[in-house]
């Protein structure tokens, strides 16, 4: 199920902002593309972040465990996830 929200995600961008394409603007000249590209790569990183820790949490790993993997602290993965977890009824 969450490979799917992170797969219209992907579809959602186009063509021209696929992450490769993404990755290849972010060395434009431009600013204003290079930019645009670092936000649009930020929007995307934030994504498969949630899409991850909802699949590792469904997959019954721990906060800590979670936390290692992402090289961040446990209280900083709690805090970021737990409550938007909560909210869409994905944790007690």
């Amino acid at each position: 199920m969450t490979g799917f929200r992170c797969q219209g995600t992907l579809t959602a961008m186009g063509a021209e902002d696929t992450p490769a394409s993404l990755a290849g603007q972010v060395t434009n000249k431009d600013p204003a593309v290079g930019l645009a590209a670092v936000v649009a790569l930020r929007r995307l990183l934030e994504e498969l972040e949630r899409v991850h820790v909802d699949n590792a949490r469904e997959q019954g790993w721990s906060w800590q465990s979670i936390a290692t993997s992402l090289r961040v602290s446990r209280q900083s993965v709690h805090e970021k996830h737990a409550s938007r977890r909560k909210a869409t009824g994905k944790e007690d």
